[in-house]
C-alpha cells in the first residue's frame, strides 16, 4: 500500500518551491556562494551543472539550512528550511554519506528515519508508516535487501536507500547530488525509473548532475553554476557552447562532442534517456 504524498499547505501552495535569494556562503575566507539565486515552481525538474568545486554541494546545505548565510534568504513552499524540514516537504539525497560499517543499522531502519516526523516523540512506527517504508523500498528495488545492514551495501544501493528515505518520508521537494555517481547500471537505471515517476507525479526535482547529454531529455530547466548562477532557464538555451565554455572551460564543441569537462569520463549513453 503506497501511502499518500504529503501536499503543502492550501496557503502555501502559490508560492515556488524553492525560493532562493542572493545566497552567500563563507567557509573561512573561502567564498563558496557568491549572490546565486535560484525560483523553481512545483513540480519543476532541474539540472544543476557546475565544474567540480563551483558550489552545488554548498547551494544544496544552503537550501536546507545545514550551512549558516553570510547573505541572502531561502524558503521553500514559502517556509524557511528549517520548517520544511520539520514537516517533510524536503528530502535531501546526498552525494555521499558516512556509513559506520559496524554500526547495526538495516536498509529498512534507515528508510523508515524518513517517517520521524511523521511519528510521535517516541517515534513508535504505525502501520501507515510501515506501509510507507515498505512502498519505497519496492519502488527502489530494494524489498530483498531490507534486512541487510546498511554498510554492507553496494555504492548504487545505498544511493537507492536514501532516496528511498526521501520517497518514504512523503516530501515534495527533492534535493538530488549526483544521484547517478558511482552507482552500478542497475542502480542507475532503477534510480532513473524512480525520478521519472516522481516528474509524472508532480514533484519538484533539484539534480546535481555532469551528464550534460541527457539533461535535456529528462529536464525543464538547466542551471549553470560557478559560485553565483551564470544561466538558467530551458536547457536548450543554458547548455550552449559559450555558457558552457565559460562554467566548464568546455571547446568549440559543447555538450557531446568530443571536449568535456575535466574528469568527466563517462560513456556516450545517457541514464536520463535509457
Amino acid at each position: 500500500m503506497t501511502a499518500p504524498a504529503r501536499a503543502p499547505e492550501a496557503a502555501a501552495v502559490a508560492a515556488p518551491a524553492i525560493d532562493a535569494r542572493g545566497l552567500t556562503v563563507r567557509y573561512g575566507d573561502v567564498l563558496a556562494l557568491d549572490g546565486a539565486d535560484l525560483t523553481l515552481d512545483p513540480g519543476t525538474v532541474c539540472a544543476l551543472l557546475g565544474a567540480n568545486g563551483s558550489g552545488k554541494s554548498t547551494l544544496f546545505s544552503a537550501l536546507i539550512g545545514l550551512v549558516p548565510l553570510a547573505a541572502g534568504q531561502v524558503r521553500l513552499h514559502g517556509r524557511t528550511p528549517d520548517r520544511a524540514r520539520k514537516q517533510g516537504l524536503v528530502a535531501y539525497v546526498p552525494q555521499s554519506e558516512r556509513i559506520d560499517q559496524a554500526f547495526p543499522v538495516r536498509v529498512a531502519d534507515v528508510v523508515m528515519m524518513g517517517r520521524y516526523g511523521h511519528m510521535g516523540p517516541t517515534r513508535r512506527p504505525r502501520r501507515a508508516d510501515r506501509d510507507a517504508v515498505d512502498a519505497a523500498l519496492e519502488r527502489t528495488g530494494l524489498t530483498g535487501l531490507a534486512h541487510r545492514q546498511i554498510g554492507a551495501l553496494s555504492g548504487g544501493q545505498r544511493k537507492r536507500a536514501f532516496v528511498a528515505r526521501g520517497i518514504a518520508q512523503g516530501a515534495d521537494v527533492f534535493l538530488l547530488d549526483e544521484p547517478f555517481a558511482g552507482v552500478d547500471k542497475g542502480s542507475e537505471a532503477t534510480i532513473t525509473g524512480v525520478l521519472g515517476a516522481m516528474r509524472a507525479e508532480g514533484r519538484t526535482l533539484l539534480v546535481s548532475t555532469h551528464d550534460l547529454a541527457g539533461v535535456g531529455g529528462f529536464c525543464d530547466r538547466a542551471v549553470l553554476l560557478q559560485r553565483r548562477v551564470l544561466a538558467d532557464g530551458p536547457p536548450e538555451q543554458v547548455l550552449t557552447p559559450e555558457r558552457l565554455a565559460r562554467a566548464f572551460g568546455l571547446g568549440a564543441a559543447g555538450p557531446g562532442g568530443p571536449d568535456r569537462p575535466a574528469g568527466d569520463d563517462r560513456e556516450e549513453e545517457s541514464p536520463w534517456t535509457r
